[in-house]
């Protein structure tokens, strides 16, 4: 958690060094308008992608599948947005890698792998992946689960002797 919150830290950090960077090779003027330039080149191609990303959900739907990938692709596109209005050039380019298909494909990978399904094991005790237990208890020591005693041998306690 630490390193998330260092992170998000670092974003604006980055924007300001490459804005005040940037201003002083292209001026000020050019430098806001760039920024304003490729938020609203960003946020018109999130809602694109997001009427594309829809219909994929109603298609899916219709057809009685989980949309998994879908509701997926609407989060990041929801955190594409988000980040397009920042201000900023470094947001911007996280909002485009977030925002394009062929960009986005991996980062969702990544999210379902380390980040969605952990989450969803955790909370609902292994359902979401399948490890869950049909019988006995979780992380119970197989040493002691069985007895080995002979034909003729009877034991409550479990120790081997007849008493």
């Amino acid at each position: 958690m630490k390193r998330l919150i260092a992170l998000l830290l670092l974003i604006p950090l980055a924007d300001i060094v490459i804005l005040f960077l940037v201003s002083q090779v292209i001026g000020w003027v050019a430098t806001v308008a760039l920024v304003v330039l490729t938020a609203l080149i960003g946020m018109l191609l999130v809602r694109a992608e997001g009427r594309h990303t829809i219909s994929r959900v109603e298609r899916k739907l219709r057809t009685g599948e989980v949309p998994q990938d879908e509701l997926v692709d609407g989060a990041l596109l929801i955190a594409s947005g988000v980040f397009f209005l920042t201000p900023g050039l470094v947001t911007d380019l996280t909002g485009l890698i977030l925002v394009l298909p062929p960009t986005r494909y991996p980062v969702r990978l990544l999210a379902k792998r380390y980040v969605i399904t952990p989450y969803l094991d955790g909370k609902t005790d292994g359902f979401v992946t399948g490890t869950i237990y049909t019988s006995g208890f979780p992380n119970q020591n197989q040493d002691n689960a069985t007895y080995n005693l002979g034909d003729d041998e009877y034991s409550v306690k479990g120790d081997g002797s007849d008493k």
